[in-house]
């Protein structure tokens, strides 16, 4: 289990990692066909939990979004908030949150931003704010070699892992399914190779990162689900919230985005596929 308590952990710069998901499907959205914002007209208007300083709530490790490398906080995740934090010309520092806090909001009592891959929902829509979505990112049920699980229907009565609080969960408890709750992505995933689980659901941006190229754990099942992953801000902080969606505008429009995506899922995750989901 993780600490519940909350510890607050500098970012150094970002190291570019090389990692890529064979076969991913995660595909980004057009996020610069939205009218852009001029960013420094709002920063003085900025209301910051700590003034100079964007403090960020997330759920480490989560890679590939959110992850320690040496001594380095990396991830998809964190570039974007690196970049969000460079455009607003503040310091930026990010608190390691359970997942439970940053889906309820209450992150927000010591946080100015939730980034985590959190999945846009209309149940999550009533408690924070959502950004332009910055990734599509859908749900797949990878089961073991040998399970004898081939689809979601022969996953009934089987143990299935997923992150508490998270869609996977909601999905499995929708469609009849019994799953066993982690805390985290790490542990579910964890599960899965130690034989405690003999499956797990869950959003195909992290799960494909755990398994790729391993034939012992193939995929079983791809569930469009629609998915759309946002950064989010406390209800009225419409004023942050308009800086994120131009940082977001600003990297699709001069392709660091996509070269972000490139860097942590591959090629096929860039926006060259088109469409959203």
């Amino acid at each position: 289990m993780k600490s519940s308590r909350i510890r607050l952990a500098a970012v150094a710069a970002l190291s570019v990692g090389s990692l890529a998901l064979s076969g991913c499907a995660v595909i980004g959205p057009q996020i610069g066909d939205t009218e852009a914002v001029d960013t420094s007209e709002l920063t003085e208007s900025l209301d910051l939990v700590t003034p100079g300083q964007l403090t960020v709530c997330s759920d480490i490790p989560y890679p590939p979004f959110e992850f320690m490398q040496g001594n380095d906080l990396v991830g998809y995740d964190m570039d974007i908030v690196q970049r969000i934090a460079d455009d607003l010309g503040v310091r930026l520092s990010v608190v390691d949150s359970s997942f439970e806090a940053i889906e309820s909001g209450s992150s927000f009592t010591g946080c100015d931003l939730n980034a985590s891959s959190i999945s846009i929902t209309e149940a999550r829509k009533q408690v924070m704010a959502f950004s332009l979505p910055y990734l599509d990112d859908d749900l797949v049920l990878v089961a073991e070699e040998g399970s004898g699980i081939t689809d979601l229907e022969s996953a009934q009565g089987k143990r299935v892992g997923v992150q508490a609080a998270t869609t996977g969960e909601a999905f499995a408890e929708e469609n009849g399914l019994d799953p066993i709750q982690f805390e985290d992505g790490g542990m579910q995933m964890e599960a899965l190779r130690a034989g405690t689980v003999e499956a797990v659901l869950g959003n195909q941006s992290v799960v494909l990162h755990h398994v790729k190229d391993d034939p012992d754990y193939p995929v079983v099942a791809d569930l469009p689900t629609g998915e759309q992953l946002g950064f989010a801000v406390a209800p009225d902080d419409a004023v942050l919230l308009s800086a994120v969606n131009s940082t977001l505008q600003d990297m699709e429009e001069d392709g660091t985005l996509d070269e972000s995506r490139a860097r942590w899922f591959g090629e096929a995750a860039t926006k060259t596929t088109g469409s959203e989901q």
